[in-house]
């Protein structure tokens, strides 16, 4: 009976290594096991595509993935997870690619390396537009997109009188479920950065008594020309016709003003129209910024080509001819406006 007992405590001794160690090897080789996905729909990459909701569990998801078929026994990755201490997963989007692994799986879980989505507002959009654009992107949540412009100026900053020109055009990244609010408040710290770096290092003796008067020409110079190389120097008609005491005169104020009412034609009459935003009336800035000016439109407001010109007009070609007296600048009107009737006459350059 002794001998018996000692080869029973014998078989148990080695049986628990082995029992151990076969566990272990069957865990490392599910571990090592490629993942089992499909062609995936978006970019025409190969993947499965998986989507993890603030306060999803690790368990769900591999709940999820195994009853998809992408993973086999959901225990491996639970095994190792708990081992390493390493539960805490991150959500968002994910791509999971054909030759990674289950291990590579939960390192991806672990680092949040989630696909990154992009949205682009183009330099000269004004808010209606932005706002449309955020509505229009739904892997956003859209926590601001459905406000009205005082309701943003609320949560961004109470002491703006308006948000318009006041959000940096660029692209921005973001995760599915970001809020669309976040994508607002970072265009409006960068914007306040952008414009107080160009007030510091502005021109002298220009006509704006504070950075915002600088940020409505910006805009104004912005909507008049995308050419690079004519910024300064609308920038330089605009300041030494503020100078002078002389109106702007410029139509895409006006256009700004008529809002939805304009469809697509400025006539003589909208020109004669009075209005805080009319600058063949006013002698001054609009009251507000027209749109979303991008850097390099705020540095021409700050730093304006210096020269004699008094005018300009667009060549059709979206370049503009510009004078320095109004004999010159009717001439040029006779001889571009006659041009208008092309089919290919563009006032401003294509975007």
């Amino acid at each position: 009976m002794k001998s018996l007992g000692r080869t029973l405590v014998v078989l148990i001794v080695v049986a628990i290594p082995l029992t151990w160690w076969g566990t272990t090897t069957w865990i490392n080789t599910q571990l090592d096991w490629q993942l089992n996905v499909s062609a995936a729909q978006e970019g025409g990459a190969q993947g499965y595509y998986l989507d993890v909701p603030r306060g999803t569990s690790l368990s769900r998801v591999l709940n999820r993935l195994s009853e998809d078929q992408v993973i086999g026994s959901v225990w491996p990755l639970k095994i190792l997870a708990r081992q390493e201490n390493r539960q805490h997963i991150h959500a968002g989007e994910y791509l999971l690619l054909p030759d990674e692994t289950q291990r590579d799986l939960l390192d991806k879980l672990n680092r949040g390396d989630v696909i990154q989505h992009r949205i682009t507002f183009a330099e000269g959009l004004n808010l209606r537009e932005w706002l449309a654009l955020l509505r229009a992107e739904t892997r956003l949540q859209s926590h601001a997109a459905h406000l009205n412009e005082g309701e943003l100026i609320e949560l961004l900053n109470p002491s703006l009188k308006s948000l318009e020109g006041w959000l940096y055009p660029d692209t921005y990244q973001f995760i599915r479920g970001d809020s669309d609010l976040a994508i607002l408040k970072r265009a409006y710290q960068t914007m306040q950065a952008t414009l107080a770096e160009a007030w510091e290092n502005r021109a002298e003796g220009l006509p704006y008594k504070t950075p915002y008067e600088a940020l409505i020409m910006a805009s104004i110079i912005e909507k008049e020309t995308g050419v690079p190389d004519e910024r300064r120097e609308i920038a330089g008609v605009f300041v030494r016709r503020l100078q002078a005491g002389m109106r702007l005169q410029t139509d895409p104020t006006v256009i700004y003003g008529l809002g939805e009412r304009f469809e697509g034609n400025l006539r003589r009459e909208h020109l004669r129209e009075p209005g805080p935003y009319n600058t063949y009336h006013i002698p001054a800035l609009p009251p507000t910024p027209i749109a979303m000016p991008g850097k390099a439109a705020i540095e021409a407001a700050l730093n304006p080509a210096p020269g004699e010109t008094l005018y300009f007009v667009a060549r059709g070609d979206g370049s503009h001819h510009f004078s320095r007296t109004l004999d010159e600048h009717n001439r040029a009107v006779r001889k571009y406006q006659i041009e208008k009737r092309r089919a290919d006459y563009r006032s401003s350059p294509t975007r």
